[in-house]
């Protein structure tokens, strides 16, 4: 079969295309024929050593599958860890679901991680309630276009979206976001509580780290929650427990790992997510799909910021 493979860490060049064997399926596990695998922020840390948890090479990335399974046919979507930039995948049977009809593979995708880190986001990590004004950051993205949509239904009153781009920042007002500001870090505080009707904010979700994080930090108000769920500047933060104590801010951390050996927090969230794209309540914004053969160039795309929405790849093209 095909697949992207990586034998060293570095820049997108180090992503191959080359020949392997089908995998085999362990105990547990099923065989997936790959008709979309969905990229993330996490692949490109992955790439470059600085991933939370460390890979062995040579690898063969991608965390996340749609296709059919080879014992029954079914169409599915599932989270695989690592094996997605390929025509086959395995996974966990316990984290394989099959797509309802009338969704297709890339909306699939959207919802089994960055859909359910969205969900978690407001409902576990962040409990939002009572109207509360709540921050999403790179709100064209992935994460970040879901939960902008699922914010007022969530508990949130004033959502408040970020991006880089006027084009990006029109998206997020489409999608039902309040208010839309630049993203820049400098001057970002500011903006934060201008965009909030001059009161700071109850809630942000981050995920660039560095600036980013310490200007959100900064507009928080008093029992706020900054839920960080990404470094995508590479760029990590201190923070001393006297700022927190000053301002009864509260900051938490989401990796969507913690996640995998709780089912009830997948299935519960997973389908109450399907369950809204059927009404009509949530739109998924997928991306570009790029043949298997690109994923370096579309990885690249990614880390720079020129896609939205849910990025693919598709190994049948």
């Amino acid at each position: 079969m095909r697949a992207i493979q990586m034998s060293e860490y570095g820049g997108p060049e180090v992503l191959q295309l080359v020949e392997l064997p089908l995998p085999e399926p362990a105990p547990g596990e099923v065989l997936v024929r790959v008709t979309r695998a969905g990229l993330n922020f996490a692949d490109t840390h992955r790439r470059t050593n600085s991933y939370l948890a460390q890979d062995e090479l040579p690898l063969v990335p991608g965390s996340e599958v749609a296709g059919v399974r080879k014992d029954n046919g079914e169409r599915v979507v599932a989270l695989c860890g690592s094996g997605g930039y390929a025509e086959y995948a395995t996974a966990p049977g316990a984290l394989t679901f099959p797509i309802p009809e009338g969704v297709d593979d890339e909306t699939a995708l959207a919802l089994v991680l960055q859909g359910l880190t969205a969900w978690h986001l407001y409902r576990t990590c962040a409990r939002t309630s009572g109207g509360e004004s709540v921050v999403v950051h790179a709100a064209a993205g992935g994460v970040g276009s879901l939960a902008v949509q699922l914010g007022k239904s969530m508990g949130a009153g004033r959502v408040i979206a970020t991006a880089s781009t006027h084009d990006k920042r029109a998206l997020a007002l489409e999608l039902g976001a309040d208010a839309a500001v630049d993203s820049a870090a400098e001057g970002l505080t500011e903006r934060l509580v201008q965009a909030n009707l001059g009161t700071p904010v109850d809630v942000v979700f981050e995920m660039a780290g560095g600036a980013m994080f310490d200007a959100s930090l900064d507009a928080l108000a008093p029992f706020g929650r900054l839920v960080t769920y990404g470094i995508a500047s590479g760029n990590g933060n201190s923070v001393r427990s006297g700022e927190l104590m000053r301002r009864s801010r509260a900051i938490v951390g989401f990796w969507f790992v913690h996640c995998i050996d709780r089912p009830a927090m997948i299935d519960q969230a997973l389908a109450d997510l399907f369950e809204r794209v059927r009404r009509g309540d949530l739109r998924v914004v997928t991306g570009p799909a790029y043949p298997l053969a690109d994923a370096a160039r579309a990885q690249a795309d990614l880390a720079e910021r020129r896609t939205t929405g849910k990025v693919t790849l598709d190994p049948t093209a």
